[in-house]
C-alpha cells in the first residue's frame, strides 16, 4: 500500500478485514502454500482459513517484507514471547461458547509461522498467558487447539515452540465462592517484583477503604500499593523475553471499558491480588466500587467483605459448605450480570490505571539491570487483535459474539486500542484507558496524537489518518451495561 511510504512501524495500524469464520482443524494449516513459508513441512491445505491470510496480510502491511514479515521485529536467536487472551476456557454463564472469549489458535498458528521464519533456526518461541485464576488451562489449550499445536511443531520447527501457564495458583470455586486452591509450578523461570513509585498512575491515590485486588486478602493489595510503593509481580519469561507480540481479543470490559493490546497484559502476572481492580466504596466515600451511595450498597460492602475474610481463612470443606450463601446475597443484593458492583462501571478510577502500569512496567523495564530503567530505548513489541469473532455486551467473560472478521495490528499498544476503540463505536476521548495514556509525559505509552494514526487497511473506508475517517463505517458495539451511554460516540449531526 502506498500508506507505508516514508513511515515507520510505530506510525501504522492496519486492519485487515476477512470473513467472520475460524478454521476448524488444528493445527489450522495456511490456505495454500505460501513461498516463504518454505521450511515448513509439506502439508495439506486448509483452503477455508481465511484467517491465517488475513494475519499474513496484516502483518506486511504493518511493515514486513513479503519473504520475512517480522524480519523489522525478530532477530535470529530471540526469545519470543507470544501472550494470547486465554483469560476462561468459555463463556462465563453458557459454557458450549467461548470463540469470543479467547484469542483462537489459528491466529496464534499464523503468527508462530512467521516468528519462526524471521528466528531462521535460533532461539525459542514461548506462548503463555496468566488466565483467569478459577479457569482451567487444560480447558483452555483442548477448546483453542493449542495442544495439537504446539505437538505439531514439535515434530519439525528448528527452534522450541512452548506453552506455558505463568499462574502460582489455581483456584477451585462453585458459585463464585473459592473452596480449594492447588498450587502451580507457575513460571518456570520464576518471577520478579517491579515497583513503579512516582511512575505509577497510582502515584497520589490513597483511597479511603483501600483497594481491592483480586482475593479476598485485601491486605495483600494493600501492602503493595500504598504511599510511594506501587508494586506488581510479573513472569520473567515475559518480562525477560527479547520480543513481546501482543495476540488480544476484540472485546468490552467491565472494568475499563474495552480490553485489547493494553488490557491483556494483565495476564503477564504471578500473582492478580498484587492488581488493584477497584477502590471500596462509592464516589461519595473516595470509592469506585459502587456508582453511587446507598444504604443497600453499604450493607452489602460489609457484609461482603466480612463474608470473604472469613472464607479466605476457612478450611475447604468448610468454604464449600458456605456455598449456598452466595445465592442468598444474590437474592438480597442482585444478580452481578445485571447490577453494578465491583467498579464493574464507567466510573471505575483504578483499573484503568493498573492496566498502564503494566505496560509502563514492560516497555520501561531493563532485563539486564532487572528493574526499571526509565532511560531505556523501547522494547520490541507487536499488538496484533483477534476480532474474527469479537466479544460485545458483557466482557471480559460473558460477551456475546460479535462477528466482525477484522484482525488489528501495530506497533504501539495506545495507537492500536485507539482504533480498536473507534471501530468498536467507542469514543476513545471517553475512555479513561485511553485519555490517561495520552496524558502522560513521563515514561510515556502513546507515540503520537489520536487523530494523526495512520490506518492501513483493505477496506477503503478504513484508510487514512484517523482522525479523517468516516466513523458510519464501523461496528456499533453494545457496551457492557455498566458503560452503557458513557462511551460511545456520538452521532454526527
Amino acid at each position: 500500500m502506498t500508506i507505508l511510504q516514508n513511515t515507520s512501524q510505530y506510525d501504522i495500524v492496519t486492519v485487515q478485514r476477512a470473513a467472520a469464520v475460524y478454521p476448524t482443524r488444528a493445527p489450522f494449516h495456511p490456505p495454500c502454500r505460501y513461498d516463504e513459508l518454505g521450511l515448513l513441512p509439506a502439508c495439506e491445505p486448509d483452503a477455508g482459513n481465511g484467517v491465517y491470510a488475513a494475519v499474513r496480510a496484516a502483518l506486511c502491511s504493518v511493515g514486513g517484507a513479503p519473504e520475512n514479515p517480522l524480519g523489522w521485529l525478530v532477530r535470529p536467536g530471540d526469545t519470543v514471547v507470544l501472550k494470547p487472551n486465554f483469560i476462561r476456557e468459555s463463556h462465563e454463564t453458557r459454557p458450549q461458547e467461548w470463540q469470543q472469549v479467547i484469542t483462537h489458535g489459528s491466529v496464534i498458528r499464523a503468527v508462530c509461522d512467521y516468528v519462526i521464519v524471521a528466528l531462521q533456526g535460533r532461539g525459542r518461541v514461548i506462548v503463555c498467558d496468566a488466565p483467569q485464576t478459577d479457569s482451567s488451562f487444560d480447558n483452555i489449550c483442548r477448546v483453542s487447539g493449542m495442544y495439537e499445536l504446539v505437538a505439531w511443531y514439535s515434530t519439525w520447527s528448528p527452534v522450541p515452540v512452548e506453552l506455558v501457564d505463568l499462574r502460582a495458583e489455581e483456584w477451585h470455586s462453585a458459585d463464585g465462592v473459592v473452596y480449594r486452591r492447588q498450587k502451580l509450578p507457575g513460571d518456570p523461570r520464576g518471577y520478579v517484583a517491579v515497583n513503579l513509585g512516582r511512575y505509577s498512575y497510582f502515584h497520589g491515590i490513597s483511597p479511603r477503604l483501600g483497594f481491592y485486588g483480586a482475593d479476598y486478602d485485601t491486605d495483600e493489595t494493600r501492602r503493595h500499593h500504598h504511599d510511594d510503593i506501587h508494586e506488581y509481580l510479573l513472569a520473567r519469561t515475559v518480562m525477560d523475553a527479547d520480543v513481546l507480540i501482543n495476540l488480544p481479543k476484540l472485546k468490552t470490559h467491565k472494568k475499563t471499558g474495552i480490553t485489547c493490546a493494553l488490557k491483556n497484559l494483565v495476564g503477564i502476572n504471578g500473582d492478580k491480588n498484587w492488581l488493584p481492580h477497584y477502590m471500596l466504596g462509592s464516589p461519595e466515600e473516595g470509592g469506585d466500587q459502587f456508582p453511587a451511595h446507598s444504604t443497600k450498597a453499604q450493607s452489602e460492602r460489609v457484609v461482603v467483605s466480612w463474608f470473604k475474610r472469613h472464607i479466605y481463612h476457612a478450611p475447604p470443606w468448610l468454604a464449600r459448605l458456605l456455598v449456598p450463601l452466595k445465592a442468598a446475597g444474590r437474592a438480597v443484593f442482585g444478580d452481578t450480570q445485571r447490577v453494578v458492583r465491583s467498579g464493574n462501571w464507567h466510573g471505575n478510577d483504578t483499573a484503568w490505571r493498573m492496566t498502564l502500569d503494566l505496560n509502563t512496567c514492560w516497555f520501561y523495564y531493563n532485563p539486564a539491570m532487572q528493574q526499571l530503567d526509565p532511560g531505556r530505548a523501547p522494547r520490541r513489541y507487536l499488538a496484533l487483535v483477534d476480532g474474527i469473532v469479537a466479544g460485545e455486551g458483557n466482557g471480559p467473560m460473558a460477551p456475546d459474539a460479535k462477528p466482525c472478521g477484522v484482525i488489528i495490528a501495530g506497533a504501539n499498544p495506545v495507537s492500536v486500542d485507539t482504533v480498536c476503540a473507534w471501530l468498536m463505536g467507542f469514543d476513545p476521548q471517553k475512555l479513561r484507558l485511553l485519555a490517561g495514556a495520552y496524558g502522560r509525559t513521563e515514561l510515556p505509552l502513546a507515540v503520537r496524537a489520536a487523530d494523526e494514526i495512520v490506518v492501513a487497511s483493505n477496506e477503503p473506508r478504513w484508510c487514512g489518518a484517523l482522525g479523517t475517517l468516516d466513523p458510519r463505517s464501523t461496528f456499533q458495539f453494545a457496551p457492557h451495561f455498566g458503560w452503557r451511554g458513557a462511551i460511545e460516540r456520538t452521532p454526527a449531526v
